[in-house]
């Protein structure tokens, strides 16, 4: 037995490995490498952790079956810790060959500490060029220089991955899918603008893909294309496979451009039921001057009527993007943005902080806005000549108790008596107010964060005190939680509230079901 068990242990000659931000998502990229490892598949170990693992627990993980090769995929999210678990890993197994992959060092890669501790670099797509790597490396050939350009096959030579999804995949996680790869707009705060268009892959192979994950029993379906809509014959198809296989639980997301909706995709989204449905927009910005700066095409007045109709028309969840610090916004320039955003009801605004990715061409306004940026992973953008670094902090916090409370879906009634009819002003008085009351960002429990805005809105915004706390009540007893409020105590506990409490177990649903 065991014998067995080492012969077990021993058989995945490559570990591919990352760090992912949470359980819940999947290492879409890993899959793809060893779905195109060809005969080397069978030697070849996907393993996963978190942000949360330890170096020396992850390096045990991984080194458990002497692999002769270990690759990591590497984003701005996870390069500290990577770097952390690879100087381990080379302490303890310096013979181990460790490759990395992914955007944060597929570009300006000659200083980077996590690139001088690994053996090689391939940048780019790595399909090809991982598989003729490790059939060097396998075979003790000679492999070729520490950085190798990824070669960038047509898609109808890659195989798809989605087999690699594993039944807790498919119970617990994300299950990222791509119907098209690449982009054709050239917005300079993306890695997108690097592509030159956007290529689909096979559609009936790929539906073919989805109809097999349907049947495993996956329901959750995101969607990773950077322009869903652009191509309308093949999104109709698309959204018309899952329509014929409605059924509970099914939740389709897609990044949609937010100016080019026609009339035959507007008829498909109506037929979806709430809840299977969500589009994230990309606004980043209404300011047509900034637009122009940084190379964005969009039509302003289409995609204010695309989300208007999306809205009124149809049962599809908006996530609506914005970013703050773009060259040449203003602190004044960002929030029109903000209240024209809020102003056409997205379900949720995620405000956003520019950061510089790597290879992004958004660094060629470095000299002319003065932009300065973190040096630290995610490289925010810290002040430009048109916005200093307390106005950035100010708009970090600014954007996390946004989506405390403005996103959360936990003030339905309390939201439009904080922000009544100047969204950014006013919620910038609550960002200042709650900083100051709390001087936190993030442990505020739910039932102080009631408190604090019962105490802002009737000291700051000038809220009446019943107004407030009729708001307050009827969110509260949405929330399901049994404990009370300090300003619902007392001579208040008395207050009526109108809201069905048969509905409180949605505190314990997704922030969608919440917007409802």
């Amino acid at each position: 037995m065991l014998a067995k068990h080492q012969e077990l242990i021993c058989s995945a000659d490559i570990v591919l490995a990352t760090l992912n931000a949470r359980y819940i998502h999947s290492a879409f990229g890993l899959r793809y490498l060893k779905a195109n490892l060809g005969e080397l598949e069978s030697r070849c170990e996907i393993k996963e952790f978190t942000l949360e693992s330890r170096p020396e627990d992850v390096v045990e993980q991984v080194l458990q079956g002497q692999p002769r090769v270990v690759g990591f995929g590497v984003y701005i999210w996870n390069v500290v810790q990577t770097e952390k678990v690879i100087a381990l890993l080379k302490t303890v197994a310096p013979d181990v060959v460790v490759v990395l992959g992914g955007p944060e060092v597929s570009y300006e890669n000659d200083d980077q500490e996590i690139v001088r501790l690994s053996d090689h670099v391939i940048t780019g797509w790595g399909e090809v060029s991982f598989r003729e790597l490790m059939q060097q490396v396998l075979h003790d050939q000679a492999c070729p220089e520490k950085v190798i350009a990824g070669k960038q096959p047509s898609l109808d030579q890659i195989a798809m991955p989605y087999y690699l999804y594993n039944d807790d995949d498919i119970k617990n996680r994300l299950l990222y899918v791509e119907a098209s790869r690449g982009c054709p707009f050239k917005c300079e705060f993306c890695l997108s603008a690097l592509d030159k268009t956007a290529w689909p892959f096979d559609l009936d192979e790929f539906l073919a893909q989805m109809d097999a994950l349907f049947e495993r029993g996956a329901r959750h379906f995101k969607f990773v294309d950077r322009t869903f809509n652009l191509k309308i014959k093949n999104s109709l198809r698309i959204l018309e496979f899952f329509l014929e296989r409605m059924t509970d639980g099914l939740f389709l997301h897609y990044e949609v451009v937010p100016d080019h909706l026609p009339e035959a995709l507007k008829e498909m989204i109506t037929k979806f039921p709430a809840g299977s449905l969500q589009f994230e927009i990309g606004i980043q910005t209404f300011n047509p001057e900034v637009q122009s700066r940084i190379s964005r095409r969009q039509n302003n007045d289409k995609a204010i009527d695309n989300l208007t109709w999306i809205r009124q028309n149809s049962q599809a969840y908006i996530h609506a993007d914005l970013i703050f610090g773009l060259p040449g916004e203003t602190m004044q320039s960002f929030g029109k943005s903000f209240d024209q955003l809020v102003a056409l009801s997205p379900h949720e605004v995620q405000v956003g902080i520019l950061k510089r990715l790597k290879g992004s061409p958004i660094i060629r306004h470095t000299q002319a806005h003065q932009l300065k940026f973190n040096p630290n992973p995610p490289y925010s953008i810290a002040s430009s000549d048109t916005v200093s670094f307390t106005d950035v902090q100010f708009m970090n916090r600014f954007a996390r108790y946004w989506d405390m409370i403005g996103n959360s879906g936990r003030f339905k009634r309390t939201l439009p008596l904080l922000l009544n009819d100047a969204p950014f002003e006013r919620f910038s008085s609550v960002t200042r107010a709650l900083f100051e009351l709390s001087g936190q960002t993030h442990k505020i429990s739910l039932l102080r964060l009631y408190d604090l805005i019962f105490k802002i809105s009737t000291q700051t915004l000038c809220v009446a005190a019943d107004e407030i706390l009729a708001a307050i009540s009827w969110d509260h007893s949405a929330s399901g939680l049994k404990s009370v409020p300090k300003c619902l105590q007392g001579d208040r506990a008395g207050l009526p509230s109108l809201y069905d409490k048969s509905q409180a177990r949605k505190n314990n649903v997704s922030r969608q079901s919440r917007h409802t």
